[in-house]
């Protein structure tokens, strides 16, 4: 059977494009497979065309538009991930209209399909007394429990990634002064964050206590499971879930659902309080943007207060008079029609 010209685009498009020309992270490249995944599902379902006939003229602006309806409606995903999804497509068309210059004017209408604007949610996050409550849940008597404390206080305090914390080699712990971390975030762009005395302390018993401290280790996996092999983001998920339910049994503080992105965001606001820059908390965050950055000092409404008092002088006085007092007033006030 001959293949359609979709899926030789598609075929380029995730294989060399993607990986070779645009340097995309493995994780991006997965879920823009998972999107056109999702198409071909939709395709197959909804419009009774199979995926060896699906080609790039059956691609339309309408079966477009209509298979994020259905994202949404009949998958119930959020308008977040309805655009997400829009972005891999926009990208496969803007590759697709070099490759394919006749097309040009189908695929433009393509991409004219706009983001869907989504109700601004806060960004979720623990209090400084809910964090520490629950990193003080893991047995610390026992290795299960040490290796969790340890891999929660990397996760917080170095505001990783949940990825580029199951993707942490022995090698990227450096203990010497001043210790950090080298992560490889998205885009395969590393950086070093610096780590706290604390969590240092806790890589350093870790290390030695799995025997990892070897030379020959270093390339070793930092984070496994019990069989030995790498964590994945669902078993980072289970292990915080497993230590919320302990944590809440204690106190409601501590939210009934935390993701380990809230690590990253707990992290990044409890250094806006501290009074850090937002252009450090962007660097340490790996942002290309500082308006990625600029979401956590919306998000906080403390700090806003905080910042207006430090700027400006206290002009309005607390010790107003009494109006209720001044019966002429009232009078006044109450013939008022």
């Amino acid at each position: 059977m001959q293949s359609t010209d979709f899926a030789e685009h598609l075929t380029q498009f995730l294989t060399v494009y993607l990986p070779a020309q645009k340097n995309a992270s493995k994780n991006t490249i997965a879920s823009y497979r998972d999107t056109f995944k999702l198409l071909l599902q939709y395709c197959q379902e909804q419009q009774d065309i199979p995926a060896e006939k699906l080609t790039m003229r059956m691609l339309t602006h309408d079966l477009v538009a209509d298979f994020l309806g259905w994202l949404e409606t009949n998958r119930n995903c959020s308008i977040s991930t309805r655009n997400q999804r829009l972005t891999a497509i926009h990208s496969f068309f803007r590759y697709a209209q070099y490759e394919e210059p006749m097309g040009l004017a189908n695929f433009q209408k393509v991409l004219s399909i706009p983001v869907k604007k989504a109700p601004k949610s806060d960004v979720p996050h623990l209090n400084t007394d809910a964090m520490q409550l629950l990193l003080s849940q893991p047995d610390k008597s026992t290795p299960k429990g040490r290796r969790d404390l340890t891999l929660l206080s990397v996760l917080y305090d170095s505001g990783c990634r949940v990825q580029e914390l199951v993707d942490l080699k022995v090698r990227d712990v450096i203990l010497t002064d001043p210790s950090v971390l080298v992560l490889t975030g998205k885009g395969n762009k590393t950086r070093r964050v610096p780590l706290m005395k604390n969590t240092a302390t806790l890589l350093d018993s870790y290390i030695h206590e799995n025997k990892l401290e070897k030379p020959w280790k270093s390339d070793y996996l930092l984070f496994t499971n019990k069989q030995h092999n790498k964590l994945t983001k669902e078993g980072v998920s289970y292990i915080i879930s497993k230590y919320v339910t302990s944590a809440r049994q204690v106190s409601s503080i501590v939210p009934e659902r935390v993701t380990p992105h809230m690590f990253r965001h707990s992290k990044s606001v409890h250094l806006l309080q501290a009074g850090v820059n937002l252009i450090y908390i962007r660097d340490f965050l790996g942002h290309v943007d500082i308006k990625t950055t600029e979401v956590y000092a919306k998000c906080d409404t403390e700090l806003k207060r905080r910042a207006i008092e430090n700027a400006y002088p206290e002009l309005v006085d607390s010790d107003l008079p009494d109006w209720s007092q001044n019966t002429s007033l009232l009078n006044w006030l109450s013939s008022l029609k």
